[in-house]
């Protein structure tokens, strides 16, 4: 073409080689370091560190838990060694120069007197080693529900107020993480009283009920006596054992069929009983006692009042990332009014577990998964829940 300009052809192919070759070898180290930028890596490996401090210390200021995540805190910090005391002594020393452990606790008594950070200098951190890379450090009180619990001190050549600063935000996250512990343990605490107030109202009723409805066969059909006194070991041995907070929802359902085998054997033919499981869901990991109350309650209150044949039906239906259990009566019902007044806890009912129940699930995931219950009187009572299949801290006991 008159006028063009033509570039030789074998020029043109080298530099795309060149172009690509480039680009290949910027993607291959990029590749290799991972991240896009200093900022991202240095990003990523302080959230790396924080992570695995806070899981060291999610069981409380403890020795094992200050000896495991020491190391960690004082990366964070970049200091020469790291000193974390409760109110009793050192709990757990990493770095250098550890002679100084000795004097931690009392280098700390100045920050707890204080109520403050406090720097300190030559003159507090004394050494008379020459070859010491200590000369001052940094102590910042550890806080629980506005006590002290204890001290975090950082070591350092020269003390400068970056490093002030940064042990300060450091302590104040410790502080968190040991009131977490804190509030881990008395949700445990909540739940296991929860537990020990369901297992007062279960004994009573149903073992009466359940002895009873056995020695009416012990003459008439021994076999089926034999058969529903073991059922009856095996449900009380479950409802009364001491173990974790929680089971699998297959073993909670296997608890269910021995309730309802041996309410049937009260009941007779008045009793019906339809159970419809999604497979999937049977491993879940759920609340210990959080279907057999309302099962209970549905026979107990649903239909021991009414004539004639009453339906009970328990569903547990895969929600993608939840599980839904649904327990429905088509019994004699309840006022609306008085069964959100139980749930809210401003009125006593002797509605078997219904508040029990609903108080635990929101004390394991959130408001968001409490019971919801749909009755109205003459009309039956359907009580429903979710869950989610993984949550924090929710698993089945070994």
């Amino acid at each position: 073409m008159p006028g063009a300009f033509h570039l030789p052809t074998a020029i043109v192919v080298a530099g795309a080689f060149v172009l690509v070759g480039a680009l290949v070898l910027l993607w291959r180290r990029q590749r290799a370091r991972g991240f896009l930028s200093d900022v991202d890596r240095a990003t990523y490996e302080t959230l790396s560190t924080v992570s695995q401090a806070s899981r060291h210390l999610r069981a409380g200021l403890t020795a094992e838990g200050a000896a495991r995540s020491a190391k960690d805190l004082r990366s964070m910090l970049g200091a020469s060694a790291l000193a974390v005391c409760d109110t009793g002594g050192v709990l757990a020393w990493d770095g250098a120069a550890d002679h100084h452990a000795g004097t931690a606790v009392a280098l700390a008594a100045s920050a707890r007197h204080t109520g403050r950070v406090v720097v300190l200098g030559r003159e507090e951190v004394a050494c008379a080693r020459p070859d010491c890379p200590v000369r001052g450090a940094v102590v910042a009180l550890l806080v629980s529900e506005d006590v002290v619990v204890g001290t975090l001190t950082a070591y350092a050549a020269r003390p400068s107020a970056g490093l002030a600063r940064a042990t300060e935000q450091v302590a104040a996250w410790v502080s968190a993480q040991v009131e977490l512990s804190e509030l881990d343990r008395e949700r445990t605490r909540a739940m296991e009283a929860e537990l020990r107030s369901l297992r007062a109202q279960i004994s009573p009723h149903f073992t009466y009920n359940s002895l009873a409805a056995i020695a009416s066969f012990v003459r008439t059909d021994p076999d089926r006596a034999r058969e529903l006194l073991l059922e009856f070991a095996d449900f009380t041995r479950y409802a009364l054992r001491r173990g974790g907070a929680f089971t699998t929802l297959a073993e909670e359902l296997r608890n269910v069929e021995r309730y309802l085998v041996l309410e049937q054997a009260r009941f007779g033919d008045r009793l019906q009983v339809s159970l419809l499981v999604a497979p999937e869901v049977l491993p879940l990991a759920v609340p210990y006692l959080v279907v057999q109350p309302l099962v209970e309650n549905a026979v107990r209150h649903g239909l021991a009042g009414k004539e004639g044949v009453g339906h009970v039906s328990i569903t547990a239906t895969d929600r993608g990332s939840e599980a839904e259990i649904v327990v429905e009566d088509d019994g004699v019902g309840a006022d609306p009014e008085v069964v959100r007044q139980v749930l809210d806890g401003v009125r006593e009912s002797d509605s078997l577990g219904l508040g029990n129940v609903d108080a635990r699930l929101r004390q394991v995931y959130d408001d968001d998964h409490g019971l919801v219950v749909e009755t109205a009187p003459g009309l039956g009572t359907k009580v429903s829940f979710r869950i989610p299949k993984y949550a924090p801290g929710v698993h089945p006991a070994a």
